[in-house]
């Protein structure tokens, strides 16, 4: 955030509100002043001018009463009376016009010098002319255009003994000396204002300055706190309501340091929670676009999740096929998303649910995804086994039915054909008995039941004699070839339950050995574990269902397979029997050439030796 400048800041609008509310103050204050003072001047002026008149007046009536004939003895003149009288009133007084009229309106006495030949002329004036009328007494201010100046004009009647009018008084004074005074007064009120209105600039900064500083620093503080930083306080400089913000301000500080620990806790959990989650979790907003993806949701998508923010779930789940509509993606629940290519299947789970707020309406989506790959896998061989078991136990169950029911017909009284019926029955019987029995030893090994007797064994005599047993009830048609190495190597095992692994083997290299064929046994002593193989020169299997062949009722010919008797179970359980000891089993094999199976066992150390 930029640094707010001075003639931008609160601090500058402050002195301009406290200037101007002196401005106006002063302003007020000066406009009232100048008014009354103007007033009281003026009038000041006009009653010392009215005082004059009145005077003049009082003593011109009585020199116009005076009697001046030779037998009064009065040596001095109307005009010359009336000139002291007016000099002796108006003395010293330069700026003041007095002329004195007779009623017929002319001048008989001034005391202006340089105006002396207006004596005897008349004075043309409306004031004077209604006084002289009306015995009216009448008074003004106006502009003489020969001074250029303002005037007081003031007339007054003087009246005889019988309160005629005999003359009048023009009494013309110069106001320009009272607006002098109320000018240089204005002046100096000026000068006070605008030294007022500094000293109170400067007072008004520092004032501004005690109320801007805290809310500075409470900007600052604000600005710290934007940043994550609650460690700082704002300093509190009074009890004021400044101050009460400034604390107020730190009790915030607190609480938010405190808040923001508890959400930075739960931010932490919450990303420890995704970033360890097995499932995938992917955010998005109300739009659908992803917000946030969790790695394991990146690793099973297989893409790069910051390059997935922005993106529509829709794109990102590969949902434009099912045409799922956003705003009903949570009516979807869950559902299964094949992301499988030709050679690998995947399927992944994704559970929909939505985010609302306090008034119910819907701010994000949250989509938990899963790889239920092996679990949709285990869901199929499980119904595979299902249908398999129901399959290999309906056709023994058949055919046991309907020789049975051929029996119940009366086919037991034919000593011929009942006989045979009872043997295909008791074969049957036979079969679905080791089915049960090789059903209930998986079932005991996948839930870990199936004991297990296991001591320290030597495997090239136990092998000699596995194979003796088998050249005994061989047929004479098939050749067995033993390659058995003279040595001996000690195993840890189960003696009966790696003679039935030797069974399933060699009996299934049997049963698909042709006439004539030939089937070779083989024991390799590497360094720490045993490789026997057992291969034949029968059929053959495709490549592509070699690893097939270890699966629960997998044939690779299910004709010929019944035919000989078999569950399609003995190599699952061959293949389980050599992992309980540790060992692998796989097997090789081409097309018409004869298959091969091979398993692993792990050879005894001599120190384990010693200590058995």
């Amino acid at each position: 955030m930029n640094k707010v400048g001075f003639f931008r800041s609160i601090q500058l609008k402050f002195i301009i509100i406290y200037i101007l509310l002196l401005i106006i103050a002063v302003q007020v204050i000066g406009s009232f002043f100048t008014d009354r003072l103007n007033d009281e001047l003026t009038r000041n002026f006009k009653t010392s001018a009215s005082e004059r008149v009145e005077m003049l007046s009082h003593n011109l009536e009585q020199a116009f009463a005076r009697d001046r004939s030779e037998e009064s003895g009065t040596i001095e003149s109307l005009e010359e009376e009336i000139t002291r009288i007016i000099n002796d009133i108006n003395r010293g007084n330069a700026s003041t016009t007095i002329n004195v009229v007779d009623n017929q309106s002319r001048v008989r006495g001034t005391n202006v010098l340089d105006d002396q030949n207006q004596i005897g002329q008349k004075l043309n004036n409306s004031m004077v002319r209604d006084a002289l009328l009306f015995n009216s007494t009448d008074d003004g201010t106006f502009y003489d255009d020969e001074t250029d100046s303002r005037v007081y004009v003031y007339v007054k009647p003087i009246l005889g003994d019988d309160d005629m009018a005999v003359g009048a008084v023009f009494y013309k004074s110069s106001l320009e000396e009272v607006y002098g005074q109320i000018e240089d007064i204005n002046n100096i009120f000026l000068q006070g204002s605008i030294l007022a209105i500094t000293i109170s600039a400067i007072i008004g900064i520092l004032v501004a300055r005690t109320i801007t500083k805290p809310i500075m620093e409470m900007r600052e503080q604000a600005i710290i706190m934007a940043n994550g930083d609650f460690t700082q306080k704002v300093n509190v400089y009074g009890r004021d309501e400044i101050g009460q913000l400034a604390e107020t301000f730190n009790d915030l500080n607190s609480r938010l340091k405190h808040s923001y620990a508890t959400i930075e806790e739960e931010r932490r959990k919450l990303s420890s929670i995704l970033a360890n989650m097995s499932d995938g979790v992917i955010a998005t907003d109300n739009d659908g676009s992803v917000t946030l993806m969790n790695d394991a949701a990146a690793k099973l998508i297989g893409e790069n999740p910051e390059d997935l923010i922005g993106d529509s779930v829709i794109d990102v789940l590969h949902l434009e096929e099912n045409e799922i509509d956003l705003s009903e993606l949570h009516n979807n629940g869950s559902m299964i998303i094949d992301f499988s290519n030709e050679d690998t299947p995947f399927l992944i789970r994704a559970n929909f649910t939505t985010v609302v707020d306090e008034e119910e309406e819907i701010t994000g989506f949250i989509t938990v995804i899963s790889d239920v790959t092996e679990q949709q896998k285990m869901e199929q061989e499980r119904r595979d086994f299902v249908s398999n078991v129901s399959h290999e136990l309906r056709t023994p169950l058949t055919t046991m039915k309907s020789y049975l029911e051929a029996l119940s017909d009366g086919a037991w009284e034919n000593k011929e054909i009942a006989p045979r019926f009872l043997d295909v029955t008791q074969t049957e019987t036979n079969r679905m008995i080791r089915m049960v029995n090789d059903l209930l030893q998986l079932s005991k090994m996948d839930s870990d039941e199936l004991p297990m007797h296991k001591q320290r064994e030597e495997f090239t005599s136990y092998l000699y004699q596995v194979l003796d047993r088998y050249e005994m009830n061989i047929p004479e048609s098939i050749h067995m070839e033993k390659i058995i190495p003279n040595t001996k190597a000690y195993v840890w095992m189960d003696r009966d339950k790696i003679t039935q692994v030797m069974d399933n083997v060699i009996t299934n290299a049997i049963k698909y050995s042709p006439d004539g064929g030939k089937i070779r046994v083989k024991l390799d002593i590497r360094r720490h574990y045993l490789l026997i193989s057992v291969q034949d020169q029968g059929m053959g299997i495709a490549y592509d269902k070699l690893d097939k062949i270890f699966e629960r009722f997998y044939r690779v010919d299910k004709a010929r397979n019944r035919k000989l008797g078999g569950t399609g179970l003995g190599l699952a359980i061959t293949k389980e029997l050599v992992e309980a000891h540790h060992g692998q089993i796989w097997a090789q094999s081409s097309e018409g050439k004869g298959t091969t199976i091979l398993f692993t066992l792990p050879l005894m150390s001599s120190k384990r030796g010693d200590v058995r």
